[in-house]
C-alpha cells in the first residue's frame, strides 16, 4: 500500500483489483476489460489511458500440445478474465464439445502437464516456447480476424465516486511512458527476462492511450462477447 497526489494506492492482479473495484474496496482501479463489459452500468471510463495491443502481443497465449479441434482439457491462468473471455471468442466454435476447463496458478509445465493446452498470460508467456506445441497469441489472432485494436484492461471508476485525481494519472502515465528503459531493466532483475524482450514489449507490443481505435475495438469486443452470451447487455461506453 503506498501514498501518491492524496491517493492510496493497492496492487494486485488484475482480476483482485476488479473484485474490489465491484465490492467497494476501491474507488478506482484497472481491471480485466470484460470486468467494465460485464458490469458497464455501475462504472465509467477514464478517458485516454488504457492497456492495449494491435497484433501479437506476447503475454496472451494459447499453447497446445494437440490440434485445436482435439483439445480436451484446457488450463486457464487464474489472474486474467479478458484473456479467457477473448480465447472464448475466438474459439469457442473451434474446441469441441465437454471441453474440460480447469483454473490454475501460472506455472506452464504444471498446466500443461495434465492438459492438453493452457491459457498463459503474463510474465510466464513472455518469450514462452515449448517443443511439439502450437502457441497461438492472442491478440494476434484478434488482429488477423478484425484488423482492430484489442484493450486488455482499462481504468474503471465506481459510479458515485467524485473524479479530482484525472490529471495525477495522466502525469503518471506520461512518467511511466518517459521512463520504459529503466522499467524494462527493473522487469528484467526481478524475471530473469532478457532487457531487450521487454524494452520490445513496452516500446512496441504494448498501447497505452484510449482513443478511437481502443474504443472502437472495445466496442466490438462487446458486441462478440454479448453473442456468444459473456455479457448480458451491451451499454455506451461512458467517461468521467
Amino acid at each position: 500500500m503506498k501514498q501518491a497526489a492524496g491517493l492510496e494506492i493497492r496492487t494486485g492482479s488484475p482480476a483482485q483489483l476488479a473484485d474490489q473495484l465491484s465490492g467497494g474496496e476501491l474507488d478506482v482501479a484497472m481491471i480485466p476489460a470484460i470486468e467494465y463489459l460485464k458490469q458497464a452500468d455501475r462504472f465509467r471510463l477514464l478517458p485516454n489511458i488504457s492497456i492495449a495491443s494491435r497484433n501479437k502481443v506476447g503475454t496472451v497465449l494459447l499453447v497446445s500440445k494437440v490440434p485445436l479441434g482435439s483439445i480436451r482439457s484446457l488450463a486457464l491462468d487464474d489472474r486474467s478474465r479478458t484473456s479467457v473471455a477473448l480465447l472464448q471468442v475466438l474459439y469457442s466454435k473451434v474446441f469441441p464439445t465437454g471441453l474440460k476447463l480447469e483454473t490454475q496458478e501460472p506455472d506452464p509445465e504444471k498446466m500443461l502437464e495434465n492438459n492438453d493446452a493452457a491459457l498463459i498470460i503474463g510474465d510466464q508467456a513472455l518469450g514462452y516456447s515449448r517443443e511439439g506445441a502450437s502457441i497461438y497469441d492472442l491478440s494476434e489472432e484478434w488482429f488477423n480476424r478484425t484488423g482492430k485494436t484489442f484493450v486488455h484492461a482499462v481504468i474503471a471508476v465506481r459510479e458515485g465516486v467524485k473524479v479530482e485525481f484525472t490529471q495525477a494519472l495522466m502525469d503518471a502515465k506520461q512518467e511511466g511512458m518517459q521512463n520504459l528503459d529503466a522499467i524494462a531493466e527493473t522487469q528484467a532483475n526481478k524475471t530473469g527476462h532478457p532487457v531487450t524482450l521487454l524494452q520490445d514489449y513496452l516500446k512496441n507490443k504494448i498501447r497505452y492511450d484510449f482513443g478511437d481505435e481502443e474504443m472502437e475495438g472495445l466496442l466490438h469486443f462487446q458486441s462478440l462477447c454479448h453473442e456468444i452470451e459473456l455479457i448480458p447487455n451491451k451499454f455506451p461506453l461512458r467517461f468521467v
